[in-house]
């Protein structure tokens, strides 16, 4: 495909996006999302973000295959988490499960500094490559076990897991900021759900299922 091709499918994107959005919002409770959000959809080449013979399929809002059974999300989902957070430009967001840095490119473009975690060391090598033809300058991609969060760098104003463990990490939470949020998938195999965490200023923590989903299991929470 051209260069023009893939925009046209990047715009069409765009507005099917928007318009699940308002299919959707009885379940969400968002019926539009953020305009920097929506930007950044347009914005990022996800053609470049997956394997060259899923390319044709790179704007469809469906999920594709990036090797080691792992998938990129479809765009629709990767808005709602994104929105769902809220990003500010001066936020330090935590990523768990890089993949081949579609997502990573996404939250580059509204945070401060993204810290993304990969488990599967040829995605992280190759997510490095492609996002730093991306320009995305912003983003440290780490290969480790991505339940245990990155002590390192916390604790994180936002927090985005695009795999799924049964149960939500305990490190990631602890990690966030007061105030902060992170959003996940979690739940068995087959009863996943995205989940909305909140950190609250004056403590504690709520939860606020959004939607049943289906992710990739999370590599590394069996040994946790």
């Amino acid at each position: 495909m051209r260069a023009e091709e893939f925009e046209k499918a990047r715009r069409r994107m765009v507005a099917e996006i928007s318009a699940r959005a308002v299919q959707l919002r009885e379940i969400t409770g968002r019926a539009a999302f953020d305009e920097r959000v929506m930007a950044a959809m347009g914005r990022i080449p996800r053609h470049e973000f997956v394997p060259i013979e899923f390319q044709p399929l790179a704007y469809a809002n469906i999920p594709l295959p990036i090797g080691f059974d792992k998938t990129i999300s479809q765009p629709y989902v990767v808005a709602l988490m994104t929105d769902l957070l809220d990003i500010g430009p001066d936020d330090a967001v935590l990523e768990i499960g890089t993949g081949l840095g579609y997502q990573s490119a996404i939250l580059a473009q509204l945070a401060c500094k993204v810290y993304s975690i990969e488990i599967i060391e040829e995605l992280g090598r190759q997510a490095k490559q492609r996002l730093r033809r991306q320009g995305c300058t912003n983003v440290e991609v780490k290969i480790a076990n991505g339940y245990h969060g990155w002590s390192e760098h916390a604790p994180f104003d936002k927090v985005i897991v695009t795999a799924a463990p049964d149960l939500i990490p305990p490190p990631l939470i602890q990690q966030l900021k007061a105030g902060g949020k992170l959003v996940i998938p979690a739940g068995l195999p087959d009863a996943q759900t995205l989940i909305l965490v909140e950190k609250p200023s004056d403590g504690g923590v709520t939860t606020k299922e959004i939607l049943p989903v289906r992710f990739s299991q999370l590599e590394g929470a069996e040994a946790a």
